[in-house]
């Protein structure tokens, strides 16, 4: 491919990138995410997401010309798992109202090294973010400062082992660091998650959560989507 105005992938990322995504049409990308990797351009400089997707669809299409790839939302550089891509401004348009409306039906996967009481359970909180420490703060309704954000998500256990607790998390609202901050307010906080109270950090510097599973209508073809991403997570989890 001659003039591309994106960088030439190496054959094992091409091949790595291309092993990863779950769906794809002319409107949008599904992608499988791992932790460490972001969606989208941070002040870090690295590149996101969005950028190396433009340059396998530019090397795999044979397009020289400036690929479309329209973030319509964040999944957090830790959490690995399903991200979304448009791939048309017009799909990015109706995706956004997706994620904005609620339509979108999300579920994580989370490991936690203590058991949530009860087993299955719909949480409430309310959320106050502190963006100079970009961290999230739950608290009870009655203890909510003014201006603090309702949460809500379902949780229940799915699996465990002698050390770790594989829960199942539903997502009801959309908020920054909902399950990080929900999941550490009942004492549960997530495998490898030092920011909310975890006693370790992961191996790889993620954490254990992952974006599951997710349920819509195709903003363009308006038929029923369903993806779920992979995990592993050897030897507590391998699905």
């Amino acid at each position: 491919m001659e003039n591309s105005v994106y960088r030439l992938l190496s054959e094992e990322e091409f091949a790595d990138i291309a092993s990863r995504i779950l769906y794809e049409d002319n409107h949008l990308l599904i992608f499988n995410k791992r932790s460490g990797e972001i969606v989208q351009g941070d002040k870090t400089g690295d590149e996101p997401l969005s950028e190396t997707l433009k340059a396998f669809v530019a090397m795999r299409d044979g397009k020289p010309g400036h690929v479309f790839m329209g973030v319509p939302h964040r999944l957090d550089r830790p959490v690995s798992g399903i991200a979304v891509f448009a791939k048309t401004s017009k799909c990015l348009e109706r995706l956004n109202e997706s994620f904005r409306t609620g339509a979108m039906h999300k579920i994580y996967w989370a490991l936690t090294a203590d058991k949530p009481e009860p087993c299955e359970c719909e949480l409430t909180h309310f959320l106050v973010r502190n963006e100079k420490q970009n961290k999230t703060y739950a608290y009870s309704k009655e203890k909510a400062p003014i201006g603090a954000k309702e949460a809500r998500l379902r949780y229940k256990v799915i699996r465990e082992t002698d050390r770790y607790y594989l829960i199942e998390i539903e997502l009801l609202t959309g908020r920054h660091h909902q399950i990080r901050s929900q999941m550490a307010a009942i004492g549960c906080p997530i495998k490898g998650d030092l920011k909310y109270g975890a006693p370790r950090s992961n191996k790889d510097g993620g954490i254990s959560l992952h974006s599951r599973r997710i349920t819509f209508t195709h903003p363009v073809k308006k038929e029923q989507i369903e993806v779920t991403a992979p995990v592993d997570w050897n030897p507590i989890v391998k699905a």
